[in-house]
């Protein structure tokens, strides 16, 4: 295998026939990359040599199942990368377009080891990507990515013979039945079903019917344009439009999913969107009456009330801060025996009994209106008042450049850290922790928090901050956390404050 080239001109001979692929591409947990300005498509061939070389390297058994997001160019490159797993003597089960999870799903239905989804998940057109894994539920994440890059970038792909290709029908059907088994409603539930035209239009519409759910349809018509605006039910865009959606329909709420469905995004009766963190909480005490001292996982991007919140606490539930990112999470809830992982950014990891341990936003739409079925007296607003009272931002993202962030991210823990270790306070409070586990979640003394980390798939910086006071502290302790980012020049604009 030749060595792929960071850069080639399009419209060139050589763009046709080398491999090129930007380093950058392989991220934490997933490979991403603009196309055709960061890879092409011989250089998606060289990424499935290398994705086979590295199941032979690992021992394991040469049979993949892959699949495709809803996108014009995901088949060009899925069939890209099928022929670089070919020649690396893989046996390759192409399921068609589907879902992240449905791919996941195909893994034990099919009782293949590995998987590779094309997608570019949420991000807007003219990206692509792969997930991908080894060890159903789980997907790569660093040190498999870290491996991976190596392999590919440095030409170590492998050609071996026994590569085949098998197209498999009948997944999607499979993967609804598993998801609904004979569940009914017994109450009436109306649910604004918001898709933003992608990959999920396929699919949940019909879920919730199954369910004998009265759906509201919004853009869920699949076109791979996105006109109405990109499928992220983090986007205060997409919320918006969902929380539009209720109040003109009288639906019981919204639930939205982002571009490969692993994400579901939740606004209520009144309207009111619900960052998913608590949701995650709402789940999780009715989980836990359920399963009574279950643990579960919250990445460090979340609320502070799985460890606070008196019901859970009742019910006798462990709280375990994690490592943003699908692949971590989904580790860390396998490692602990968790019941379920919940991120802020709308990944749910849902475990046996309940679900298979992968994130999959048909699954939490399945399991929200079974918790609706579970409380016939209740609204979503009830249940989310019923929460103990907290303020925070939504997910807000300033620009640093993929090769500057890490370093940049560094050097801004440190002044975190600094700042707790001087004495000296955050929004007047005196700083209780700073915890490192993946950024710096600055936590103080009454609970409040706020939180700077690198995104793993953009060029970008994360910050997320709670108050368990007021929206005044809880702007006051964004206003300090960016004005010590703002003392690093290397960090751009936010995508959206509040």
């Amino acid at each position: 295998m030749t060595k792929p080239i960071p850069e080639v001109r399009p419209n060139t001979w050589s763009f046709l026939r080398d491999p090129m692929i930007t380093p950058t591409g392989f991220r934490e947990y997933d490979a991403r990359w603009k196309y055709p300005e960061e890879i092409n498509l011989p250089g998606m061939t060289a990424l499935g040599l290398g994705l086979g070389t590295q199941m032979h390297k690992r021992g394991i058994p040469p049979v993949i199942a892959v699949a495709n997001d809803y996108r014009d160019y995901s088949v060009s490159i899925k069939h890209a990368l099928i022929i670089g797993l070919m020649q690396a003597g893989i046996e390759v089960r192409d399921i068609g377009p589907a879902l992240s999870p449905m791919a996941y799903f195909a893994q034990f239905h099919l009782d293949v080891p590995a998987v590779a989804m094309v997608t570019a998940s949420h991000n807007p057109n003219g990206w692509t990507g792969v997930k991908m894994g080894f060890e159903r539920p789980l997907t790569h994440g660093p040190d498999e990515m870290g491996e991976l890059r190596d392999i590919v970038l440095n030409g170590e792909g492998v050609a071996r013979p026994g590569g085949s290709y098998q197209f498999v029908d009948g997944v999607k059907e499979a993967y609804l039945d598993d998801l609904v088994g004979d569940f009914k409603m017994s109450r009436p539930l109306k649910v604004v079903c918001a898709t933003g035209n992608g990959t999920a239009s396929a699919f949940a519409p019909e879920l919730f019917e199954r369910m004998g759910v009265e759906v509201v349809d919004s853009h869920n018509a699949l076109d791979y344009t996105f006109p109405h605006y990109n499928p992220n039910p983090e986007a205060m865009e997409m919320l918006h439009d969902m929380s539009d959606s209720v109040k003109a329909s009288g639906a019981d709420m919204a639930l939205g999913f982002d571009g490969d469905g692993d994400r579901c995004g939740v606004v209520d009766d009144e309207g009111e969107e619900i960052f998913a963190d608590k949701v995650g909480v709402i789940m999780a005490r009715d989980l836990s009456k359920l399963y009574p001292n279950s643990t579960f996982v919250a990445d460090v991007k979340s609320t502070g009330l799985f460890a606070s919140d008196p019901e859970l606490k009742a019910n006798g539930v462990t709280a375990d801060y994690w490592k943003t990112g699908h692949s971590h999470m989904k580790r860390r809830v396998k490692e602990i025996g968790a019941l379920a992982g919940f991120e802020k950014s709308g990944h749910y990891f849902l475990a046996e009994p309940v679900g298979r341990g992968y994130d999959c936003g048909m699954r939490v739409a399945v399991e929200i209106c079974k918790l609706m079925d579970r409380n016939p007296d209740k609204s979503m607003s009830d249940l989310r008042k019923a929460l103990p009272k907290t303020w925070a931002t939504p997910t807000m993202s300033p620009y640093c450049a993929d090769t500057e962030k890490y370093t940049v991210l560094k050097r801004l823990v440190a002044k975190l850290v600094a700042k707790a270790e001087a004495g000296e306070t955050l929004a007047d409070r005196p700083i209780k922790e700073v915890v490192t586990v993946n950024g710096a979640r600055v936590i103080l003394d009454n609970g409040s928090w706020g939180l700077v980390r690198a995104s793993s798939n953009t060029p970008n910086l994360v910050v997320v901050c709670e108050s368990s006071e007021s929206e005044a502290e809880l702007r006051q302790i964004f206003a300090e956390i960016d004005a010590v980012i703002r003392t690093e020049p290397l960090v751009g604009d936010y995508d959206q404050t509040f």
